[in-house]
C-alpha cells in the first residue's frame, strides 16, 4: 500500500533588494503612464518653469548685475542654472501631492494588501517624480538657448551637471513624499509641499548673488545645498559664477551636493518607509 506525502512544497523566496527593485520598477511605470493620460498636468509642470524663464530673463535680466562680469547677457547665463536647481526641487510637490491623493483614493491600502515589498511603493513614487524631470530639464535647456544661454565648458561636463539636477530631484522627491504621508487630503498637501520650497529656493543663489544677500543671511544661504546644486552646474556649465564667499560648500559645490544629497536619501528614505508602515488611507 503506497502512502501519500503530506510534505508541504517550499515556496521560494524572492531576495529582498531584488524584490524591492522589481516592485518599484513596477510602481515607476504605473506612475509614468498615470503622467501619460494626465497631459494637463505634464503641460503645467513644463509651462511654470517656462514662465520663470521668460520672466526673469527679459523682466530682471538688465536690473541685477553679477559681480565678476559685465557682459550684457551676464545675467540670462547666471539665471539658468538657478532656473534648473529651483525645478527640480519643486518635484517635492508632486510627490507630497500624489502620495496624499494615492491615500485619499484608498490606493495605498492596496498596495499595502498585495505581496509587495513595502520601500518599493516610495521608491517608485519617487523614482518616477524623478524621471519626469528629463523632459522638462530638456524643455528649459531649450528655452534657455532660445533667450542666449549657453554651455561653454563641454558636453561631459553638462551631462554631469544633469546628472547632479537629477540627483536632487530624486533627493527632495524622499522629502516629499515623507510630507505627503502626514497629509490628510491632497488639497492640504498641495499647499504643505509648496510652503518650504519657496524659501528654500529664494534664499539661495539660484536667482541673485549671495554677497547680495544680509550678513547674516549669506550663511543661510550658503549652507543651502540648492546654492552648492547651482553653483556646480554654474561651473560645469560654464556660466558665470560671480563671486563666492568663503564658506566651505561654495568652495567644493559638487562635493557638498553628492553628500547633502546622501544624507538627504538617508535620513528621509527611512523616515518616509517608517511612516508608509504605518500608514492607512483616511
Amino acid at each position: 500500500m503506497s502512502t501519500l506525502s503530506t510534505a508541504l512544497p517550499q515556496v521560494r523566496r524572492r531576495p529582498l533588494w531584488g524584490w524591492t527593485i522589481q516592485d518599484g520598477l513596477v510602481v515607476t511605470r504605473r506612475n509614468l503612464i498615470q503622467t501619460v493620460r494626465v497631459p494637463e498636468l505634464l503641460f503645467f509642470s513644463l509651462v511654470q518653469p517656462v514662465i520663470f524663464v521668460l520672466l526673469f530673463a527679459y523682466v530682471f535680466g538688465g536690473a541685477i548685475p553679477i559681480p565678476g562680469d559685465a557682459s550684457a547677457d551676464a545675467y540670462r547665463q547666471y539665471l539658468m542654472p538657478g532656473i534648473f536647481g529651483q525645478t527640480v526641487a519643486f518635484a517635492a510637490a508632486s510627490s507630497t501631492v500624489g502620495l496624499a491623493e494615492d491615500m485619499h483614493k484608498g490606493l495605498i491600502d492596496r498596495f499595502r494588501a498585495l505581496p509587495m515589498s513595502p520601500p518599493a511603493v516610495l521608491m517608485g513614487r519617487t523614482f518616477a517624480d524623478a524621471v519626469r524631470q528629463v523632459l522638462v530639464l530638456f524643455v528649459l535647456s531649450v528655452t534657455g538657448y532660445l533667450v542666449g544661454w549657453r554651455i561653454d565648458n563641454g558636453l561631459l561636463n553638462a551631462i554631469w551637471a544633469y546628472a547632479l539636477l537629477l540627483l536632487f530631484a530624486y533627493t527632495v522627491a524622499w522629502i516629499g513624499s515623507w510630507i505627503g504621508l502626514y497629509m490628510p487630503n491632497p488639497e492640504t498637501a498641495n499647499t504643505a509641499g509648496l510652503v518650504w520650497l519657496f524659501p528654500l529656493t529664494f534664499l539661495s543663489n539660484a536667482f541673485v548673488p549671495i554677497n547680495s544677500l544680509p550678513g547674516a543671511l549669506q550663511a543661510v544661504a550658503a549652507w543651502n545645498p540648492i546654492s552648492a546644486l547651482v553653483l556646480a552646474c554654474r561651473e560645469l556649465f560654464g556660466n558665470p559664477t560671480g563671486i563666492q564667499p568663503d564658506y566651505w560648500p561654495l568652495q567644493h559645490p559638487q562635493l557638498y551636493t553628492l553628500i547633502s544629497c546622501t544624507v538627504l536619501i538617508a535620513v528621509f528614505a527611512t523616515l518616509s518607509v517608517r511612516r508608509y508602515r504605518r500608514t492607512t488611507s483616511r
